[in-house]
């Protein structure tokens, strides 16, 4: 999908994924991790700077998970391990890029940002048609949440530079091969100049 890129703050959303203490820590390279941490504040910045709705997503789970199925194998090697407990250090927001007053975060229970969330209540309530998608893991919620936004009719971007995943050919893959059908696939400098404009 070759569009132009055109983001007007006013009807546009910045959709900030699992960048959590755990997530980046624990399942993605110290490298990935680290580059991705140092790109998305610039793309914060310019959405702030714009009074562009941002949205933090989060996932956690309740003490004893009772969320997790025995029939979800990811949620359940997490159980296993006590990882991603709400309360926990681990969820926390990676204080590089924590949200500021009034951001909101929605917590999720499974892999995409839709599914069982008020997502879709917030981004209604403020009459959004544009998504920008910037989250850890590409394979995971960056994928299942455009899947969903694009059935949803959203107009979506999605900021390569600020998606990372544990397999990086499969990160490759989605934002070069698989992505493009249903999204802009971009820079984190390209979308700050395009909410600029």
């Amino acid at each position: 999908m070759t569009t132009p890129l055109l983001i007007d703050p006013r009807s546009s959303a910045l959709l900030v994924m699992d960048y959590q203490i755990d997530t980046l820590g624990k399942f993605m390279a110290p490298a990935d991790s680290a580059a991705v941490l140092s790109v998305l504040p610039k793309l914060l910045a310019a959405a702030r700077f714009a009074d562009m709705l941002v949205i933090y997503v989060v996932v956690s789970f309740r003490p004893g998970y009772p969320e997790v199925s025995p029939r979800n194998p990811i949620f359940s090697i997490l159980a296993q391990n006590g990882l991603l407990q709400a309360g926990s250090p681990g969820t926390q927001i990676h204080p590089a890029v924590a949200p500021i007053e009034r951001e909101p975060v929605v917590i999720k229970h499974r892999v995409g940002a839709f599914g069982g969330t008020d997502l879709q209540t917030i981004l209604q309530s403020k009459a959004i048609d544009t998504l920008v998608l910037a989250g850890v893991a590409t394979s995971g919620v960056v994928l299942s949440t455009l899947r969903q936004a694009f059935d949803l009719d959203y107009r979506i971007s999605v900021a390569g530079d600020c998606c990372a995943d544990p397999d990086r050919e499969a990160h490759d893959m989605l934002l070069s091969r698989v992505f493009p059908k249903q999204a802009t696939v971009t820079s984190a400098a390209l979308l700050c100049d395009a909410i600029r404009t």
